[in-house]
């Protein structure tokens, strides 16, 4: 197994908070408790005792410090003065409406409207803010270079690989997206060194993604994975693993929070291949923009010419 790079490495680390949001798939049901009590309220996390945390989780200190180990802290007095910084720092929502979790039952839509705004810009903005550029350097460099470059993602996922492929697609990069597992199973089959599989999964754990790296790699491909969870499952058939950091409420799972953030570091990778070759990119936007420009012309100026 190749060496997994992950986009917190050697670079500002994941806040606490997005971390513990990453880890929740794998933990154990005990721990999860502790976790999902922390990030109900950070504040009020790190001004507890062990045994009073352990107590509000319904769990045992042991397995506190367990949950420690799980998010590479040494102990508990590390986790509280973690917490309280990150608590500090927190900015706080610019309108009362919002609400911290889930959207409380009976919200109108002012208050709908300013949670989801809320959430949504925060998790473009600690994505960004954990961005490794040394890592995500070395995932645009195998892109620069890759003969053939295959992205897969399935429902709101699917929707993010194909903005990817086409982006690449019109700078004249050889690039494929494929909806269809199948379809997308037989085609990493036939890649090699020298190429790269990039699979995006908000939780880590979609089979027919996971199950396009493991071939893709068995072949020689360069493979990526992005992921709200880097130590799910697709995290051990990637060479590289990019992390996003949106945590979603149960209206939003899948569809806004976790495709924004997948976006931004779609974007931060499409604009790092771009700009590898300033002149090269330049001459395919501007041969691209052509015939498109021409054909909104002759729509808008020949309404009747049949064309759409």
């Amino acid at each position: 197994m190749g060496k997994i790079a992950k986009i917190s490495a050697g670079h500002a680390p994941r806040g606490l908070i997005v971390q513990i949001s990453g880890l929740l798939p794998s933990l154990s049901p005990a721990q999860l408790r502790v976790a999902r009590f922390i990030l109900s309220d950070p504040a009020e996390a790190a001004r507890r005792t062990i045994t009073d945390l352990a107590a509000a989780a319904e769990t045992s200190e042991a397995t506190v410090v367990r949950f420690c180990r799980s998010v590479g802290l040494t102990g508990y007095p590390q986790l509280r003065i973690r917490l309280a910084a990150e608590a500090a720092s927190r900015i706080d929502p610019p309108d009362a409406r919002v609400a911290g979790g889930d959207i409380p039952p009976g919200a109108d839509l002012a208050q709908i409207i300013a949670t989801i705004g809320f959430h949504d810009a925060r998790a473009v903005a600690e994505t960004a803010e954990q961005l490794d550029p040394a890592v995500c350097e070395r995932v645009v460099a195998a892109i620069h270079t890759a003969a053939r470059i295959e992205i897969y993602g399935a429902g709101a996922s699917g929707l993010v690989a194909a903005d990817f492929q086409r982006k690449l697609h019109r700078i004249g990069r050889v690039a494929f997206c494929f909806p269809d597992g199948h379809t997308a199973l037989t085609s990493a089959a036939l890649l090699g060194k020298g190429d790269v599989a990039v699979a995006i999964s908000h939780t880590g754990r979609t089979v027919e993604a996971i199950g396009v790296l493991a071939r893709a790699r068995a072949r020689g491909a360069t493979t990526v994975a992005l992921t709200n969870h880097p130590r799910a499952p697709i995290g051990t058939v990637a060479d590289f693993v990019l992390a996003t950091a949106a945590r979603e409420t149960t209206y939003r799972t899948g569809a806004m929070a976790s495709r924004l953030a997948q976006l931004t570091v779609i974007d931060c990778l499409f604009v790092g291949v771009a700009t590898r070759n300033r002149a090269r990119t330049r001459r395919a936007l501007e041969t691209t923009a052509e015939p498109l420009s021409v054909a909104a012309g002759r729509g808008t100026a020949k309404p009747d010419s049949g064309a759409s």
